[in-house]
């Protein structure tokens, strides 16, 4: 069994940063030394030159990069978004779909099936997180409005039928029939989500009761404070804060939520409770021009410009084209949170919100040996997935 040692590095842990030394037994983490020097030997000995040693990012919610869509049609563009994604530290991932045609979704999780899941020269896929079809057309942002619906039975059992590899579904809570929905994912395992929702904040207290683990993109697609029969009426955004325990997806790439924002969130919710997502498109990690959002035969198109994604006419966002090493970077330049909870947020909450922190998300012994080594400015230059270096 291969081994690898590394030296000389500032271990990010759950609860702060610390000189350190982490052995590396295959694709395990063996043993974690705090402030003491390991006195062992290994096959590949890495001094890390007193830079960061990190848990590898996860990103739970992303649909593309590096010019591929998961929507794309092919498994060619699913690793080709996945490889482009772990060149930045992504070493776990949740493919995510877009709002689209019955045929279409049935499609792409009949090709989902086949993706390699522990493929070698890629990141950990954990599984797909389909967003949407069953969105308020108030809040559908860039989902295209003509595919919006209200949850099908016929529809999502067909879906459940085909795949066992759905981990989260995000979908607006308050539509006829989503009660029953969110009922069958409950049997199934998977993760619920709000998301691109008109809902009240009694109607997401309903369904935090029922079982609502998360709030999609916080913020974006979601109602806030509003009058309804000319009374104030709180919303998805009021719940997020009042409910300690529900988790909210926040894309920190500093254009989708002004620095004021991310320091409330990040005050009232605790790196315990934020999922830094990157909500990416195609076009992460490429030059600014149009791309479209989803699949190229049926998707949107869309300008790339200052640093994040958008519709044509500008009025609103179209997904960002973040990378997670950004997403660390801007926390830490937009908030006050130390860099072990700038990390969290990256690594050991989203493994929560999967239920996967038994394995992943943090250094600690006997957990899955997904690395990172990076500088003070979130600048990657070391990649280990499962053991195997990808990036050095």
């Amino acid at each position: 069994m291969a081994t690898t040692l590394f030296r000389n590095a500032q271990v990010i842990t759950a609860t702060g940063v610390y000189p350190g030394e982490v052995l590396v037994e295959g694709d395990i983490i063996s043993k974690v030394s705090l402030g003491k020097p390991l006195e062992l030997t290994a096959d590949h000995i890495i001094d890390v030159g007193d830079r960061y040693l990190s848990p590898g990012f996860i990103d739970v919610h992303t649909h593309g990069a590096g010019n591929a869509d998961f929507m794309d049609g092919t498994l060619d563009a699913i690793y080709q978004a996945c490889r482009a994604h772990m060149e930045h530290g992504t070493t776990s991932i949740v493919p995510t779909t877009i709002t689209s045609t019955k045929e279409s979704l049935l499609s792409f999780v009949d090709l989902f099936n086949q993706v390699d899941l522990n493929r070698e020269d890629m990141p950990n896929i954990l599984g797909l997180h389909l967003e949407g079809p069953y969105f308020a057309y108030e809040q559908r942002g860039a989902q295209d409005p003509k595919y919006l619906r209200n949850p099908d039975p016929e529809e999502y059992e067909e879906v459940l039928r085909r795949t066992d590899r759905i981990i989260r579904w995000s979908f607006a809570i308050e539509l006829d029939g989503a009660d029953q929905f969110l009922r069958t994912l409950r049997e199934h395992g998977i993760v619920s989500s709000l998301a691109h929702s008109d809902a009240t904040c009694e109607q997401v207290f309903h369904a935090y009761e029922s079982g609502v683990a998360a709030l999609t993109h916080f913020y974006s697609g979601m109602a806030s404070v509003r009058r309804i029969n000319a009374y104030r009426v709180a919303g998805a955004v009021e719940a997020g804060y009042l409910l300690d325990d529900l988790f909210v997806e926040v894309i920190a790439d500093g254009k989708h939520l002004p620095k004021e924002l991310l320091q409330l969130i990040y005050k009232v919710k605790g790196a315990d409770r934020i999922c830094l997502v990157t909500d990416s498109m195609r076009g992460a990690g490429m030059p600014d021009g149009h791309y479209v959002l989803g699949n190229l035969q049926t998707g949107m198109d869309t300008i790339v410009e200052d640093g994040v994604a958008k519709l044509l006419d500008r009025s609103a966002f179209a997904g960002s084209v973040s990378t997670t090493d950004r997403l660390v970077r801007t926390i830490l330049q937009m908030t006050d949170a130390p860099m072990h909870e700038a990390v969290k947020m990256m690594t050991l909450t989203p493994a929560k919100l999967l239920r996967i922190d038994d394995c992943k998300g943090s250094i600690s012994e006997g957990k899955d040996a997904d690395l990172l080594i990076f500088d003070e400015n979130i600048n990657v230059s070391l990649v280990m997935v499962r053991g195997r270096i990808m990036k050095e």
